[in-house]
C-alpha cells in the first residue's frame, strides 16, 4: 500500500492590514486592524498550533505600493500592506506560547547586512529553540530602495549575484565562525568560551567585508531552516543550490507541476537530493459545513473587498501601473525588476487575463488562487495540488482573520487528517527535523551551508590573534581576584 504524502499547512500572514485580500479588514467579524497588539499574534499562534500547522510564514516589504496611479494613496486609504511593522518583533512571543510551531520570516538582502542579520537569526533560532526558517528575498520596490539612499531598485539578477555573495557570509558565521565545543560554560576553570575554537571569517568580496567573527554561540540549527520565495530562471537557480523550503505562484495545478519539476531537476543538478527542498504554493480556503455555506461565504467577503486596494498591491507586484491600461485588454508579462513571476503565473496556463479579472478573482487571494467550498470539496483540490502538481504544501493567507484560519482548522484539517494528509501532532525536534524529517537539526552535507562547518578548524583563532593580552592566560594561571 502507497503511503501518502503528508501535506505541509503554513499559515501565510505579515504584520500589516491588509496582506492578500485587499478592503476585506472592514468586515465585521475581521481582527486584521489588531495588526499591533501582541495578543493578536500570540492567539494566532495558539490556534495554528491547534492545527498542527508546520508554520506561520511571515512575509515582509520595506517600501510602498506607490506604482497604481504614480502614488502611494489608494495603499494607504486600504492598509494594502501599508503600515506594516517589523516582521521579527512578535516572534518570540509567539514561540513563548507554542512549543512546535515553526516561524518563516523575511529579510532582504539587498536592505539586511549580513553580519547584523546573522546575529537577529540566531538569535531567534536560540530563543524559539530552533524553530526559525529564514525567507531569503531580495526585495521588489523602488520605492523601498529610494528610501534607503539608492536611486533604484538593483536590477534583478544583479541582486542575485548579491544573495549568493550574502549567503556564503552568513554560513561562514553560522557554521564556521564557532567550533562545535566551543562553549563551555565552565564555571570552575572560569571560560565560558575557548577562544581558541573561535575564528574570525576574514571575508573580503565584492559586494561585503565581514573580517570578524559571529556575536552569537551556535544555535540549535546553526543555520536556520532555509526558505526562498521567486521562481523566475534566476530565482530557481539560486533556490536550487540553498533553499530548503521554496514558494512559489501557480494559478492551478497543471501549471505547478511544470514548475515542481523544472525546480526539482534543477536541486538534483545542484548536487542535492530531490526530497531537500519542499516546495508550497499560495491558496486561499474558504469554507464552512457544506460547498453552500462556503459560496455564500465567500459571496459576502467579495463585497467587502477592494478593486482599488488590489489594483495598488498589483501595481507593486508587477511595476505596471494597472490605471493607465485597458480593463478588458490582456495583460503580458514584461522585463522589469518587479515580482517578474506574478504575470509569468497568471499566464501560465495559456489564459488571458485583463485588469478586470485580476480584480474579480484576485481581489481576495491576492497573488495566489481561491478555493471554496466544503471539507470533501476543498481536501479534494488540495489533494489534487500534490498528486497531479507535485507541491508538498501550501502557504494559506487569509480572506478574513483569524475567521478563514479556525475555519480551516475546523473543517478542512479534521478531513485530511482522515485521509492521512495532515499532522495530528508534531515531530520532536527543530523545525528542520520536522519538515525534512533529517536528525540532528543541522543542515544537510549536501547543502552549500555545509561546506563551512570545519572550515576554519585549524585556522586562525581568536586566541591567535590576541597573543600576550593579560587575560588570555589559561585560567589556573591568571591572578585570582582574591589574591
Amino acid at each position: 500500500m502507497t503511503t501518502k504524502k503528508r501535506i505541509i499547512l503554513n499559515a501565510f500572514d505579515m504584520t500589516c492590514v491588509g496582506h492578500q485580500a485587499a478592503g476585506t479588514w472592514r468586515h465585521p467579524s475581521s481582527q486584521a486592524s489588531r495588526y499591533n497588539d501582541i495578543e493578536y499574534w500570540t492567539n494566532l499562534a495558539i490556534e495554528l498550533e491547534r492545527g498542527a500547522f508546520d508554520a506561520l510564514f511571515i512575509a515582509d516589504v520595506v517600501g510602498v505600493y506607490d506604482v497604481y496611479r504614480g502614488s502611494a494613496e489608494a495603499a494607504l486609504q486600504d492598509a494594502a500592506q501599508v503600515p506594516v511593522n517589523d516582521p521579527f518583533g512578535a516572534i518570540s512571543a509567539m514561540a513563548a506560547v507554542t512549543r512546535n510551531l515553526g516561524f518563516g520570516v523575511t529579510a532582504a538582502v539587498t536592505f539586511e547586512h549580513p553580519y547584523l542579520l546573522a546575529r537577529r537569526l540566531s538569535t531567534l533560532d536560540h530563543l524559539t529553540k530552533g524553530r526559525v526558517a529564514w525567507n531569503v528575498v531580495s526585495s521588489y520596490l523602488d520605492s523601498a530602495a529610494r528610501n534607503i539612499g539608492m536611486d533604484r531598485q538593483i536590477e534583478h539578477d544583479a541582486r542575485y549575484d548579491l544573495a549568493e555573495e550574502y549567503m556564503e557570509v552568513v554560513y561562514k558565521l553560522w557554521e564556521g565562525s564557532w567550533e562545535d565545543g566551543s562553549v563551555l560554560r565552565d564555571k570552575e576553570k572560569g571560560i565560558f568560551t575557548d577562544a581558541s575554537k573561535v575564528h574570525p571569517i576574514q571575508h573580503d568580496g565584492e559586494y561585503f567585508k565581514v573580517p570578524g567573527f559571529h556575536l552569537c554561540e551556535p544555535s540549535p540549527q546553526r543555520t536556520p531552516v532555509i526558505f526562498q520565495a521567486g521562481a523566475s530562471t534566476r530565482g530557481r537557480r539560486f533556490a536550487a543550490r540553498h533553499a530548503e523550503a521554496m514558494f512559489v505562484l501557480a494559478t492551478s495545478p497543471e501549471t505547478a507541476r511544470k514548475l515542481t519539476d523544472q525546480i526539482r531537476a534543477e536541486v538534483v543538478a545542484a548536487g542535492r537530493e530531490p526530497d531537500s527542498l519542499k516546495i508550497f504554493t499560495l491558496l486561499t480556503v474558504i469554507t464552512g459545513p457544506t460547498d453552500e455555506a462556503a459560496r455564500r461565504k465567500y459571496e459576502e467577503y467579495l463585497s467587502y473587498a477592494s478593486p482599488e486596494g488590489a489594483l495598488a498591491l498589483y501595481g507593486g507586484w508587477t511595476g505596471l501601473d494597472f490605471s493607465s491600461l485597458d480593463p478588458d485588454l490582456p495583460l503580458t508579462a514584461v522585463e522589469n525588476d518587479s515580482l517578474r513571476t506574478t504575470l509569468e503565473s497568471l499566464a501560465a496556463d495559456g489564459k488571458a487575463w485583463t485588469v478586470r479579472e485580476v480584480i474579480r478573482k484576485r481581489s481576495i487571494g491576492g497573488l495566489g488562487p481561491v478555493l471554496v467550498g466544503g471539507p470533501k470539496t476543498v481536501a479534494d483540490e488540495l489533494e489534487r495540488w500534490v498528486d497531479e502538481g507535485g507541491v508538498d504544501g501550501f502557504n494559506l493567507a487569509y480572506a478574513i482573520t483569524p475567521a478563514s484560519t479556525t475555519d480551516f482548522i475546523d473543517f478542512v484539517v479534521p478531513e485530511l487528517r482522515k485521509r492521512g494528509r495532515a499532522q495530528s501532532g508534531y515531530a520532536p525536534g527543530t523545525l528542520r527535523e520536522k519538515l525534512l524529517g533529517d536528525e540532528g537539526g543541522r543542515v544537510r552535507a549536501s547543502h552549500p551551508a555545509a561546506q563551512w562547518g570545519h572550515h576554519y578548524v585549524g585556522r586562525e583563532s581568536v586566541a591567535d590573534t590576541s597573543r600576550g593580552a593579560p587575560f588570555d592566560a589559561p585560567a589556573d594561571r591568571r591572578l585570582n581576584a582574591a589574591e
